[in-house]
């Protein structure tokens, strides 16, 4: 399979003097999962708005270098036509419209078919993956549990039938057991769908068990990617983001904050 986004080398500044991505490259190959990790503030988010075209409402902008889905130049675009092009971004924290039902929050991302019955399809497979939506179909959306909203905001992005679905701390604030339960509906998506997934995820076990590559971003730039199964056993990436140590025993978060990665990371 082909590269179906290119990120090269891109700067990003938010007004016109913060600095936030410094030279950031990634590929995300068609078919798969991509997970991009690192710690807060590493500049995972900007990285998704500067793809998604969201910028530009937080006075951000890219100033150098250039994304390409599908061989065609898109930084710079407005967000809708990004959208159209078959990109669309789940934003942190489950972003429903409250006062809205499940239905109509469904109906409202998909502005992109042209077709009832199309939309009525895609009804029928976002509720196949979440049953629970259905069974909450005529009630308002802010009334939903925050798994439920997870779900729901999912089920939103596949409405438009994208080509790229990136997704934004999906288990943020939700329980060991919901978690794992989205991770793997987000993995048959991308098997039963050929749905492409760049995902953002502090859970960096949960993210590499499902991805086949993964990107480690710090103080916006990368600093090491490979396969996740390389990065899954690179004694760097188990001792700071998966806190174990080499024989497996947890970490304490004491001993992770302080951990130096090693210079190679750093060349």
């Amino acid at each position: 399979m082909g590269v179906l986004l290119n990120v090269n080398n891109i700067e990003v500044i938010y007004d016109d003097v913060i600095l936030v991505l410094k030279g950031l490259s990634l590929q995300v190959e068609e078919g798969r999962i991509v997970c991009l990790l690192g710690a807060n503030g590493a500049g995972k988010t900007t990285t998704l708005k500067a793809i998604s075209g969201l910028l530009k409402a937080e006075e951000g902008e890219v100033t150098d270098g250039s994304i390409e889905f599908m061989g065609r130049r898109i930084d710079g675009m407005d967000p809708e036509k990004i959208v159209r092009l078959g990109i669309f971004q789940v934003m942190e924290g489950r972003r429903v419209f409250e006062d809205m039902t499940v239905e109509e929050n469904l109906i409202a991302a998909a502005h992109t078919q042209k077709s009832k019955a199309k939309m009525k399809e895609n009804m029928d497979m976002v509720c196949s993956y979440f049953p629970r939506l259905k069974e909450r179909w005529d009630g308002l959306a802010g009334y939903l549990s925050g798994g439920e909203q997870q779900m729901l905001v999912i089920g939103r992005a596949l409405m438009a039938k994208p080509k790229l679905v990136m997704l934004d701390e999906p288990s943020l604030g939700l329980s060991p057991l919901l978690v794992s339960e989205i991770f793997e509906i987000i993995q048959r998506i991308n098997q039963r769908e050929g749905t492409t997934i760049l995902l953002v995820e502090q859970n960096a076990r949960m993210a590499l068990s499902i991805s086949q590559h993964g990107y480690i971003m710090e103080n916006g730039r990368i600093v090491l990617d490979d396969t996740t199964e390389k990065l899954q056993n690179n004694e760097d990436v188990k001792r700071f983001y998966l806190g174990l140590t080499d024989v497996g025993a947890k970490r304490s978060y004491r001993d992770v904050k302080h951990y130096k990665r090693r210079k190679r990371w750093l060349t």
